[in-house]
């Protein structure tokens, strides 16, 4: 298995496939009260069946090229993940998600893996535009968007119906050319 790694403090970036699902499960369950403030992928990774279900979604997805998922490991354990929840080759469009578990935020980690993916999608997949999308009142996903050099594009109001309740849902965005001219700027 490849890894990617994120800096040296001993996190990378790697592949999580179908037979790791109980590591996965392990993950969530460490992270699901935080993880599951934002996201809904708490209440879609109950036990070891769906763990493997949603990892199986995507190694479809990436069969198909509309979809990635990378984990997040740091000294081998696996923390969170970025990923593209949908991507489209043909359109030149990818949407960036992310989630960690409590222990290991504020280390810069999603950010550092984002960049790294969303480098691959615009050199390696020729996508024009990078989305995120995260719920307003979610700060430390906004906060990576801007560390990305993401323009805040506007808010859909009421998008995301979460725990019953409707979320507005900020969209932020980068460009190729946005993404090329910072990276040449920052040497």
């Amino acid at each position: 298995m490849y890894a990617i790694p994120l800096d040296d403090d001993g996190a990378e970036l790697c592949p999580i496939e179908p037979w790791q699902a109980d590591e996965f499960l392990a993950v969530i369950d460490r992270g699901r009260d935080s993880i599951g403030r934002y996201v809904s992928l708490p209440s879609r990774v109950t036990d070891l069946e769906s763990s493997r279900a949603y990892l199986r979604s995507y190694m479809d997805k990436a069969a198909a090229d509309t979809g990635r998922l990378y984990g997040i490991r740091v000294e081998g354990k696996l923390v969170g993940a970025v990923l593209f929840r949908v991507m489209d080759v043909e359109q030149g469009t990818a949407e960036v998600g992310c989630w960690l578990e409590p222990a290991a935020t504020g280390r810069g980690l999603v950010t550092r893996a984002a960049r790294h993916i969303i480098d691959w999608a615009v050199e390696e997949r020729g996508i024009h535009r990078v989305e995120w999308q995260a719920m307003t009142g979610n700060a430390p996903s906004i906060a990576v968007a801007r560390r990305l050099g993401m323009t805040k594009d506007g808010v859909l109001r009421e998008y995301f119906l979460h725990d019953g309740k409707r979320h507005d849902i900020e969209v932020w965005s980068v460009l190729a050319p946005e993404w090329r001219a910072a990276k040449a700027a920052a040497g």
